[in-house]
């Protein structure tokens, strides 16, 4: 390709609106065009690299014997409301009608339709285990879409799933994509560790999410430099500090004017935050609930969100509040009769706390669980924070960022008890077959590869992914024997079967090796007045602060061997 013919501009100005690296290089670099909010269009140089990392997901999903299909993106709403995800999608779930009024969803996973799929075409236990995938456009109404394509409201996935008759086929299955996973990520030139996860809307029993550690990245994940632990912070676990529990004392109002938070309670009353007990009311679904924890420790929504139910939660307002009869600010876990209590198992981990009074200007001292009061839940929904302990070692929790570029679930029979997706045992005893989702996004896989790889320049694209392998650089085209002899090496270089782009602007070599720099092809060569005397080119690695001089009839063979390296 002519850079004189190529479609998409580079600019010399990075967006105002972008914050990422990634998306404001992409932007730069003409590889992509803003459409709307979290709605993105390819352009040629995205969409080559987005075809060779395609390509490189086809080959190993198919070495672990993953079959590929197309699935549709319009759903029927009555499918996803029988699996129940079309209250748990929420919002996020784009819904529309069709002309004779029947209810529709755009698609952003494929769990319900392949179910079906799988269900009509599995007749016997020798039927499995049998490993799918598709690679297919999805939409989520993401509320905040951010970072170009790290999140947005349409965008290209790769989404495999296995279907089993035991749990160890699906361990077998699981195993191997998890290593087809690590394979993809190499070949991109994308360094990544695998976490553990929270399933999310998507369900299941086991979850791990593969992140590209970057401090741009949306995720935070607590890592043990020592037993090697890592987990989102959305399911991470942590060892809690435990507290003498005392000689239970009877309960003690006190006066405490104007104290609303838990920092100020424990100044006030000269305390440690753990001898608090904090108490938060929830609107989940349509009912409040009210939520008990320790005062030091933090609710990690999206575990309480599971504990729940998965639907949607969200903070009371101070109507809803007032109008219980709670009192903001001074909420008490004591005589709610008609309120659900969901406690922190931390509210055993000690004795004598102070908690609100719901009464305003008091709290409560000498609370104890269960004696003053009962909770119809009490489980692990803490948020784990950097310096805790880590759950497998005696050793400490470090925080890092990440980004997301891919997720892995064992669904167990979720879908297919809901679904009736059964099949016979050797007995004709009818079983749910067991199912494993695998998930990756491609354009978030590119903006992660392009966080990883750059400099003050621009991107730095490893060849794999590349939408070329050389950027020929012609300088003082304007010379009719510079300008012949570099057409004769681009078409040589072609003939030899690299992917060229032929920058054969009437430029200044200032923007010419800007460019070159910004788009981060793995290798730049140039041609001049210089290199045409001694029948050579100038060769430079995108990655590297040097150039080589190089025989003009060794280029070819040159390339490929540092392409391969």
């Amino acid at each position: 390709m002519r850079i004189s013919n190529s479609f998409g501009k580079t600019l010399r100005e990075n967006s105002t609106e972008a914050e990422l690296t990634s998306h404001k290089l992409m932007l730069k670099a003409g590889f992509i065009h803003q459409v709307s909010s979290g709605i993105y269009s390819y352009l040629p140089m995205a969409w080559k690299s987005l075809r060779n990392i395609e390509q490189i997901i086809r080959i190993e999903i198919d070495n672990a014997d993953g079959q590929e299909i197309r699935m549709p993106v319009l759903h029927p709403r009555e499918l996803w409301e029988k699996s129940g995800r079309a209250d748990i999608f929420g919002s996020n779930l784009f819904s529309l009608q069709d002309r004779r009024e029947r209810h529709l969803v755009m698609a952003p996973t494929h769990e319900e339709i392949l179910t079906n799929i799988v269900k009509a075409n599995v007749f016997s236990y020798k039927d499995l285990p049998l490993v799918i995938y598709q690679i297919q456009t999805k939409f989520r109404d993401e509320e905040r879409p951010r970072g170009g394509l790290i999140r947005t409201r349409e965008f290209d996935m790769k989404d495999a799933y296995s279907f089993h008759s035991d749990e160890e086929s699906l361990d077998v299955s699981y195993k191997s994509m998890i290593k087809a996973y690590n394979n993809i990520y190499e070949r991109c030139g994308l360094s990544t560790i695998m976490v553990e996860a929270d399933s999310g809307a998507i369900g299941g029993k086991d979850s791990h999410e593969f992140m590209a550690l970057s401090e741009s990245g949306e995720d935070s994940i607590l890592i043990c430099n020592e037993c090697k632990y890592a987990a989102n912070v959305e399911k991470s676990q942590f060892r809690k500090k435990t507290q003498e529990i005392e000689t239970l004392q009877e309960i003690d109002e006190t006066h405490t004017p104007g104290v609303k938070t838990i920092e100020s309670l424990a100044n006030y009353l000269r305390i440690p935050t753990s001898q608090t007990l904090k108490t938060i009311c929830y609107k989940y679904q349509n009912a409040l609930i009210l939520v008990a924890i320790r005062g030091d420790l933090e609710v990690n929504e999206v575990k309480l969100t599971n504990v729940l139910g998965g639907a949607e939660l969200r903070l009371a307002t101070p109507a809803e509040i007032k109008e219980s009869g709670l009192v903001e600010g001074y909420i008490s876990p004591i005589n709610t009769p008609n309120l659900k209590i969901v406690a922190d198992e931390s509210v055993n981990m000690g004795s004598n706390f102070v908690a609100g009074a719901n009464r305003k200007n008091y709290h409560l001292r000498n609370i104890n669980h269960p004696r003053d009061f009962q909770s119809n839940i009490v489980t692990d929904i803490a948020l784990a924070q950097e310096g805790f302990g880590c759950p497998k070692c005696d050793s400490t929790l470090i925080m890092k960022r990440g980004i997301e570029v891919g997720h892995v679930f064992k669904l167990g029979t979720k879908y297919s008890e809901i679904l009736e997706a059964y099949f016979p045992d050797e007995s004709n005893k009818q079983h749910p077959i067991i199912m494993g989702c695998y998930g990756i996004g491609l354009g978030r896989l590119l903006a992660a590869v392009i966080e990883q790889n750059n400099d003050e320049k621009g991107m730095i694209l490893p060849p794999q992914i590349a939408p070329y392998d050389v950027w020929l650089t012609g300088l003082n085209i304007e010379n009719p024997e510079v300008a012949q002899s570099s057409e004769e090496l681009y078409q040589d270089l072609r003939e030899g079967g690299l992917k060229t782009i032929f920058d054969d602007r009437a430029e200044s070599p200032g923007v010419k090796f800007n460019d070159a720099d910004l788009v981060g092809i793995p290798v730049r060569i140039v041609t001049s007045n210089r290199t045409l005397q001694k029948n050579s080119v100038e060769v430079k690695k995108r990655s590297d602060q040097d150039s080589e001089i190089i025989p003009r009839n060794e280029i070819v063979d040159y390339i490929k061997t540092i392409l391969k390296q």
